[in-house]
């Protein structure tokens, strides 16, 4: 459904885009992910046709939207970077006016309107001006507007971005409810708990190349380094911290307080249960042993660091 050959742009001497390859199959959701200055961003406005690119190919639907960005992105719908509306219309009143200028019949509008309105739980507020909204409620509006015209691939720039706990938690509600449907969905994020919870693969970039690709599940069993939590029944002694930091294959160890350790780690799921014990054999009377951080947070950093 979208197909990266080669990507390349260029800013002057700066690569914002360099050389990038990336394939996602059909009713599949791809998280996007990378720094401030990765070149997320970038590309979706290449994918987009908000801008050129240097060289190499963007593929919609197997249509090459450098060359045919009318055709490319018939069947697409987009949200790119933080939305905005007229303030003084209303959902009802925005939704005609965008589906009156991708060409919609009046009776297609009215009808995808009700129901992408229930879809990101705005009905209520059809009549409404959008000047009153929140920024959640702009964000949901504004991948309405994407739903409107039916396409089979949805485009979203950080959807989550500057949302408060409430709107984060609402827009991804709505992202699941349209991953159900079988949408294929390409979003860009930095927060890697988002695109663990939602995604079903995850594509890394920095310096506008590509890290990695491949499925979230594969993706966790990259890293072999863990931080990991040891919470102790009394105040662990340096003489007891110091053998903690001879074991085998621990690389550090940080006291949070008296009773509070994180154990830096490196080893497979069946040598880390070896950790608990050795710590146990050290002397620790140990309540808790815990990860700290996700999967992906920690073979995402690993990642970056060798790219710099």
């Amino acid at each position: 459904m979208i197909e990266l050959q080669h990507l390349t742009k260029n800013f002057g001497p700066i690569k914002a885009v360099d050389k990038l390859d990336l394939t996602v199959p059909k009713s599949t959701t791809v998280g996007f992910l990378g720094p401030n200055g990765a070149g997320k961003t970038t590309t979706i406005k290449i994918l987009t046709n908000l801008i050129s690119a240097t060289s190499g190919k963007a593929m919609l639907n197997g249509v090459n939207v450098i060359e045919h960005p009318k055709t490319a992105l018939s069947h697409v719908g987009a949200v790119v970077e933080t939305p905005e509306f007229y303030p003084y219309l209303t959902p009802n009143e925005t939704l005609a006016y965008i589906g009156s200028v991708r060409g919609m019949s009046h009776s297609d509008i009215v009808k995808r309107s009700n129901e992408v309105l229930q879809q990101v739980k705005l009905d209520q507020w059809r009549t409404t001006r959008v000047g009153k909204f929140s920024k959640g409620m702009k964000q949901r509006l504004a991948i309405a507007q994407a739903l409107l015209h039916e396409p089979d691939i949805l485009i979203l720039d950080e959807p989550t971005s500057g949302l408060d706990p409430r709107g984060m938690v609402e827009v991804r509600e709505i992202i699941r409810e349209l991953k159900k449907q079988k949408y294929t969905i390409f979003m860009s994020s930095h927060l890697l708990g988002e695109v663990q919870e939602i995604c079903d693969k995850a594509a890394l970039i920095d310096h506008g190349k590509l890290l990695v690709y491949d499925s979230i599940e594969n993706l966790k069993g990259l890293t072999k380094i863990d931080k990991i939590e040891v919470m102790t029944a009394s105040d662990t002694p340096d003489s007891m911290l110091d053998r903690i930091r001879s074991l085998a294959r621990v690389k550090g160890v940080d006291r949070v307080n008296g009773r509070t350790l994180v154990v830096t780690y490196e080893g497979s799921p069946e040598e880390r249960a070896e950790l608990l014990i050795s710590i146990q054999s050290a002397g620790a009377r140990v309540t808790a042993f815990s990860p700290v951080g996700i999967p992906l947070e920690m073979m995402y950093m690993d990642l970056v660091k060798e790219s710099r």
